[in-house]
């Protein structure tokens, strides 16, 4: 028989075939992560707070592997991110407050229930994320389209958040008529950061600064 060469991962990276089904990989990574936090002492004393920092940055290694698009790299990237997943719903099981079933549970219900025109008879809605607002601002009593933004995210991000909850919720934010792409408005920013720092303005506080009054304005007239 004539030897086959071993491929080189580094110069051929391939995504390896799952070696079990969906179900029986991730009942193996529950067990896993039951034993490691008994048999683990670092992985024992965790907590909610303490892994923390790792959610954040294994959320910006996955963006990292969409961006670069290496396959190799985004499912190791996910996993470390599930496993984040895993991680606190085990914690919350072993103090008798809530566990996986839980987490999937919810997220299974809450898809169903905000697509009726999947699930149900429903016709498709025109706007389909005014349409999935208006059912997420119902189910939680919302009255201000600024509820449940989260306060952790970039200057940037809650930008762009706050102002698509707003339109969402009808209010009339001014928007240019001519389109932008996406390598126009990089440049056009990156440009006002270069700006703001000759001028001894912190471009990121200075967004915050604004996006804070917008959101005041929005509550005024709410």
């Amino acid at each position: 028989m004539i030897p086959v060469p071993t491929p080189d991962p580094e110069q051929h990276p391939t995504v390896a075939e799952p070696v079990e089904g969906p179900v029986e990989a991730l009942v193996r990574l529950l067990d896993v992560m039951r034993q490691l936090r008994v048999g683990c002492p670092w992985d024992a004393e965790q907590t909610h707070r303490s892994l923390a920092t790792y959610l954040v940055e294994e959320t910006g290694e996955v963006l990292d592997a969409i961006e670069t698009g290496d396959d190799t790299d985004l499912v190791e990237e996910l996993g470390d991110l599930l496993l984040q997943v895993v991680f606190h719903a085990e914690i919350a099981r072993q103090e008798g407050r809530f566990g996986i079933a839980e987490v999937a549970g919810g997220i299974t219900e809450k898809l169903v229930r905000r697509h009726p025109y999947v699930f149900t008879d429903a016709d498709i809605p025109q706007d389909l994320m005014t349409s999935w607002e208006a059912r997420k601002r119902a189910e939680k009593g919302r009255t201000s389209s600024l509820q449940g933004i989260p306060e952790h995210l970039s200057a940037l991000a809650r930008a762009t958040k706050v102002t698509s909850r707003v339109r969402s919720h009808g209010v009339e934010v001014p928007m240019a008529d001519e389109p932008i792409t996406a390598d126009e408005l990089g440049r056009q920013v990156l440009a006002l950061v270069q700006r703001a720092q000759a001028s001894g303005v912190d471009a990121d506080q200075a967004t915050r600064d604004a996006v804070r009054a917008f959101e005041e304005a929005v509550r005024a007239a709410e």
